[in-house]
């Protein structure tokens, strides 16, 4: 019950109080907040910062290299012996695959190379690079 300072009468407010709610909506808000941008990559990658470009295609496949030159195609893990076997398979299913590359920012530039050169012998054309924009 809420107290009344204005008379001495013993009559109940009936009003709501709102502010558990609101106190449980920003909870709510708060989590939602933090948990999203977990939800985007599974597959932890600092991309490197670049001007922005024209936006990449609807559904593309998705290529990673992590930090330790790990690969994967669309968050599955693929073996370095069975890369290009990977790709030529990727490329058989879909020949007008549109690929997108996200190479980890502290990864060598020679394990980026490779899965680029693996790429382009398997016969993907339609190849974006993704990167941060620079703010």
């Amino acid at each position: 019950m809420a107290f009344s300072t204005q008379s001495d009468n013993d009559d109940v407010i009936s009003e709501i109080n709102i502010t558990p709610l609101v106190d449980v909506m920003l909870v709510l808000l708060v989590a939602f907040i933090v948990t999203v941008p977990l939800l985007n990559n599974a597959i932890r990658v600092n991309l490197p910062k670049t001007e922005a470009t024209s936006s990449a295609p609807d559904r593309p496949v998705t290529i990673s290299v992590d930090k330790d030159g790990n690969v994967f195609i669309d968050k599955r893990r693929i073996a370095q012996e069975t890369r290009d076997a990977e790709f030529a398979r990727l490329h058989a299913q879909q020949p007008d695959a549109q690929v997108t590359l996200q190479g980890d920012e502290d990864t060598p530039y020679g394990n980026v190379a490779k899965v680029l050169a693996a790429l382009e012998r398997a016969g993907m054309k339609k190849l974006a690079v993704l990167t941060q924009p620079v703010r």
